[in-house]
C-alpha cells in the first residue's frame, strides 16, 4: 500500500475546465460479455467509431483489460480500461495499474463501476493517479447521495447508474428521472466542471434525447448494444439521441 509520503506527494485532486473525452460523450462498456471479446471488440470498436465520424458525437469504448492495448492502437477513438487499482506500479501481480493502461495507449478509465466496487478512499486515490498521468477518470455511482460524496475527487467525468436498472429494459431516464437531475445538481455543488454522465438502462434514441434534457452531458451503455441483434443499428439509435 501507498505510503503517507506517497499519497502527499500527489496533493489534491485539480479542477479542470478541459472534458478531456468530449463537452457530451457516449461511453460504450463491453465488460466481459463472450460475445465483446477478442476479434468481437474489435470490431465494436470499428463500428463506433464509423458512427462517430458519421455524427460528430464524441465517443469512447471500454473493452475487456486484455484487449485494451489492441483497440487503442488500432482505433481512431478513445480506449479506457474497464477498472484501475489504487496501487503504486511496482511488484502488483495481478493488477491494473493507471501507468499500464497509459503504456498501452489508454485514454483513461472508469472507476467504482457496480459490477466493481471500491472504497471511498480507493476511488479517491486511483482518481487522483489517473489524474496526475494525464488520463481521464469516470467515476460510477449508485444515487444522487453517492455522486455528491464521490464528486470531491473532482473526476473529469461521473457516471450515475442505479443497480437495479442495469442491464434492464427500463431506462432510468425514463423510470428514475429525478436520479439524473438530483445527480446533475448534486455533482454541480462540489464539482461544477464535472461532466456527469447516465447509465443504466438506456437503450433507445428517447432515452439518450430524456437523460440530456435532464442535465446529464451523455450516457454510458452496455447492453444495449453489446447485446443488440444489429449492434451498428443500436448505437446508430442512441448517438441520434444527441442529435
Amino acid at each position: 500500500m501507498r505510503s503517507a509520503r506517497d499519497r502527499d506527494a500527489l496533493g489534491p485532486p485539480s479542477p479542470t475546465n478541459d472534458a478531456p473525452l468530449g463537452e457530451q460523450l457516449f461511453l460504450l462498456n463491453l465488460k466481459a460479455y463472450p460475445a465483446c471479446l477478442g476479434e468481437a471488440a474489435l470490431k465494436l470498436g470499428r463500428l463506433l467509431e464509423k458512427a462517430a465520424a458519421e455524427t460528430g458525437v464524441p465517443v469512447a469504448i471500454a473493452p475487456s483489460a486484455p484487449d485494451l492495448g489492441r483497440l487503442a492502437v488500432t482505433l481512431n477513438i478513445p480506449v479506457l480500461a474497464q477498472h484501475v487499482d489504487a496501487v503504486l506500479a511496482g511488484a502488483r501481480t495481478g493488477y491494473t495499474v493507471p501507468e499500464a493502461v497509459q503504456a498501452a495507449g489508454g485514454r483513461g478509465s472508469l472507476l467504482n463501476h457496480s459490477e466493481h466496487r471500491l472504497t471511498r478512499a480507493e476511488v479517491g486515490e486511483a482518481s487522483r493517479r489517473l489524474q496526475a498521468l494525464g488520463l481521464a477518470d469516470v467515476v460510477c455511482a449508485q444515487d444522487p447521495e453517492d455522486a455528491r460524496q464521490l464528486a470531491v475527487v473532482l473526476p473529469a467525468y461521473l457516471a450515475v447508474e442505479p443497480p437495479e436498472l442495469i442491464g434492464g429494459n427500463r431506462s432510468v431516464s425514463m423510470a428514475r428521472p429525478e436520479v439524473i437531475s438530483d445527480s446533475v445538481a448534486a455533482v454541480q455543488t462540489v464539482a461544477p466542471l464535472t461532466r456527469v454522465l447516465c447509465g443504466a438502462g438506456v437503450h433507445t434514441t428517447e432515452d439518450v434525447r430524456r437523460a440530456l434534457e435532464l442535465g446529464s452531458h451523455g450516457v454510458l451503455v452496455a447492453s444495449a448494444v453489446t447485446r443488440a441483434a444489429d449492434p451498428a443499428r443500436a448505437i446508430a439509435a442512441l448517438l441520434e439521441g444527441f442529435g
